[in-house]
């Protein structure tokens, strides 16, 4: 006779920290739909229309940076203000704010709450998680005030005092958070500073910073030698240099000839760009030039940047770098007979391998779903369905990068859009581990049996 435990549901260890990341967030969008609703946050006589509120509002805390109006002549000072205050509070995470505040007025953290700042922070551990913390929040800060400071020195000369300074913290913030907002005057994005390769630099490097992952960042600083890092830090390091690498070469001649985005540009300005498009397309969504004039080669390449994103841990969107890290090592292993997974003279665990595989496949469920859905939604409008489907991996993304495509979405599209956001910002894997409660596993494995594959 065999004997088994029945599943038991364990709500507290697995089913809280990513439940509390869902309604945080949530109610993040919940408060600042409510602020830019008000009459005084737009310019339009009475209240902002409450779907344009809510779109922006998450955009904002998905630090994703689609936009239905301009951002710079659409929003009053204070709707620049609170989507101001949603980016920042957005990209680092309500709940790490909360607890930073907690340890600031000499609060005990408790173990959910360094539980739930494990997950908010994409770390696997539990210690050392405050003072990690404590650092992160103490580096952002250093570099929101550089970044705005080296930005200023770029502005100050276009705008007066006051307006440069506001200016240079929200582009500052904007950029290193990977929001992708910009209230420059008279300007598609960053096209007013096309030719400013100085200033595309900073902002690159802010993006960058923010993109590659806390940890990563901390491993950087602590171990100084590439041979010293974490598998992690390593995979994140090398396989975004890869991908920043192919997204300029792809950029540069998808776009060499084409007078509506570099054609007119000299060879150096080309390289410059397609740079700078290569490291801020795939994560943070500025850009110089009009995406939605781009070509297809373009518009079909970089949808697969956007959807993976950036690093676990850090203010991006996506499946992550690690996830596509992962996969890969263990396609790679696979090829070459191995039964493991490996990478850097380590092995990855099973458990690692089935989890990327997860996230990549309810990543592209997702978005399948979504597109499936627009195409209803939309049905009536001339969208094309490649702008469609890039503007939707670019808000699953969290990315920014738009074609044009949501001025133009009907009342449903646009909570489509709004839904796929918030995914696309707290990862589809905690979404599901939110909504689904999990079991413990039994104490018994079936028996193994093979099936054919390939």
């Amino acid at each position: 006779m065999v004997v088994k435990t029945s599943p038991r549901r364990h709500p507290s260890r697995h089913f809280i920290p990513a439940f509390i990341l869902f309604y945080s967030f949530s109610g993040l969008v919940l408060i600042g739909g409510l602020l830019l609703f008000l009459p005084f946050s737009s310019i339009d006589e009475g209240f902002t229309p409450l779907v344009l509120a809510y779109f922006t509002a998450t955009s904002a805390v998905t630090v994703t940076g689609l936009t239905v109006v301009d951002t710079a002549t659409y929003w009053t000072d204070f709707g620049k203000a609170v989507i101001f205050a949603l980016m920042l509070i957005g990209g680092l995470g309500f709940t790490s704010l909360a607890t930073f505040f907690l340890i600031v007025l000499g609060q005990r953290i408790t173990l959910p709450e360094r539980m739930l700042m494990r997950d908010t922070m994409g770390i696997d551990r539990l210690g050392g998680i405050v003072p990690l913390l404590r650092n992160i929040i103490l580096i952002v800060t250093l570099v929101y005030v550089i970044g705005a400071a080296l930005i200023w020195w770029r502005l100050h000369g276009e705008f007066s005092t006051g307006e440069s300074i506001w200016q240079s913290a929200f582009l500052s913030v904007s950029a290193f958070n990977n929001a992708g907002f910009s209230i420059l005057p008279d300007s598609m994005s960053l096209s007013l500073f096309f030719g400013d390769v100085p200033l595309l630099a900073v902002l690159a490097g802010l993006i960058v910073l923010g993109g590659i992952g806390w940890t990563v960042l901390v491993d950087v600083f602590r171990q100084h030698r590439f041979s010293r890092f974490a598998l992690d830090t390593k995979m994140v390091i090398v396989t975004s240099m890869f991908l920043w690498a192919l997204g300029a070469v792809v950029l540069f001649i998808a776009e060499f000839d084409n007078e509506h985005t570099l054609g007119a540009s000299s060879l150096g300005m080309k390289t410059a760009q397609s740079i700078f498009h290569s490291i801020s397309g795939r994560t943070a969504g500025l850009t110089t030039i009009d995406v939605s004039q781009t070509t297809q080669l373009h518009d079909l390449f970089y949808p697969l940047l956007m959807f993976i994103g950036g690093a676990a841990g850090s203010v991006a969107g996506g499946i992550k770098v690690a996830t596509l890290a992962v996969i890969i090592a263990a396609v790679v292993s696979s090829v070459r007979g191995r039964l493991q997974a490996e990478a850097f003279g380590r092995e990855i665990p099973h458990f690692q391998v089935h989890r990327a595989l997860t996230v990549a496949a309810l990543g592209m469920v997702i978005v399948f779903a979504i597109c499936l859905g627009l195409t209803l939604t939309e049905r009536s409008s001339n969208i094309p369905f490649l702008d469609l489907f890039f503007d939707t991996v670019s808000a699953f993304g969290t990315t920014g990068l738009s074609t044009g495509v949501p001025p133009e979405l009907s009342v449903a599209g646009k909570v489509l859009f709004i839904i796929t956001m918030l995914v696309g910002r707290l990862g589809p894997l905690t979404l599901a581990l939110a909504l689904t409660p999990r079991q413990e596993s039994t104490v018994y494995r079936f028996v193994q049996e093979r099936v054919k594959i390939g």
